[in-house]
């Protein structure tokens, strides 16, 4: 049977097991979980139940962008504590792990659980710190952008935020990309365009606007009414391009690309540690 990245991980969090002995597992049991932790008690696994008890919300959020500005690279490695994020051979590998998922083209963790690091693949490594430092250790989330206009990247100081950008076009002045990339930092955005919304996110704020005129006495046609402007108002909100510019509020982001002769952003992933 087709054993989901999903049950793996399952497995993997309740047991403390590798990757690919969780899968193992899961195969000969058919996909029973109780089952295969038994087949991993078997074959000499340290088993841990309670691991999966354990909380992962420190970490580290680190990206990696080419000298071109074509290809860039975020991940996302956790940890239980403040204390061990900040811990330089903790960075030091979680460093090695962004490198070895950019330079192979990685865009997913379980994609970059096989691939070798100085001799050892990254779920041996991973199996390393966690038996060296006893605490859960993950990479939560690997992602890989490429483009055929202007990438930029942002940290924010703690390493626990980050944004990538993706312009349209060609970007000649790396402040305004940093001013764009920080703004997604600060001000959460759903997405660049009205486009780019979901919507399902767009008929739900129809609904709880329309709701709310009701609820305050408006007849039901007016409120159906008003409530595509409240939508307006949640788009200058939400969507980048219409956000008030954090430098200037007399400006949208959108005009001060413009002023600056910038391209538009195309898209962005914004990264924030324990967030999915």
């Amino acid at each position: 049977m087709s054993i989901s990245a999903k049950d793996v991980k399952k497995l993997r969090d309740a047991t403390g097991a590798g990757m690919m002995d969780c899968k193992k597992a899961l195969n000969e049991a058919d996909g029973d979980m109780d089952k295969a932790i038994e087949i991993l008690r078997k074959k000499g696994q340290q088993v841990s139940e309670k691991r999966s008890e354990r909380e992962a919300n420190e970490g580290l959020i680190l990206t990696k962008i080419s000298d071109d500005h074509k290809k860039a690279t975020a991940i996302e490695i956790n940890c239980e504590t403040d204390f061990v994020a900040r811990n330089e051979d903790f960075q030091n590998q979680a460093n090695k792990f962004l490198e070895a998922a950019y330079e192979n083209d990685i865009s997913s963790s379980e994609d970059l659980m096989s691939v070798e690091i100085d001799g050892l693949t990254a779920e041996k490594h991973l199996e390393e710190m966690v038996g060296k430092i006893g605490e859960k250790i993950e990479i939560a989330r690997v992602v890989l952008l490429t483009t055929e206009g202007t990438l930029v990247d942002y940290i924010h100081p703690g390493n626990q935020l980050g944004v990538l950008v993706e312009f349209d076009g060609k970007l000649t002045d790396d402040n305004v990309g940093k001013d764009v990339a920080m703004q997604i930092a600060a001000m959460n955005p759903l997405a660049a365009t009205r486009d780019g919304v979901d919507a399902s996110v767009v008929e739900k704020e129809l609904e709880i606007a329309k709701e709310q005129l009701i609820n305050e006495g408006k007849p039901e046609e007016i409120a159906e009414k008003a409530s595509k402007g409240k939508l307006r108002r949640f788009y200058e909100e939400r969507v980048l391009h219409e956000q008030k510019f954090v430098k200037d509020n007399g400006i949208t982001v959108k005009e001060y690309l413009e002023q600056n002769d910038a391209p538009l952003v195309k898209s962005f992933y914004r990264m924030q540690l324990g967030e999915a």
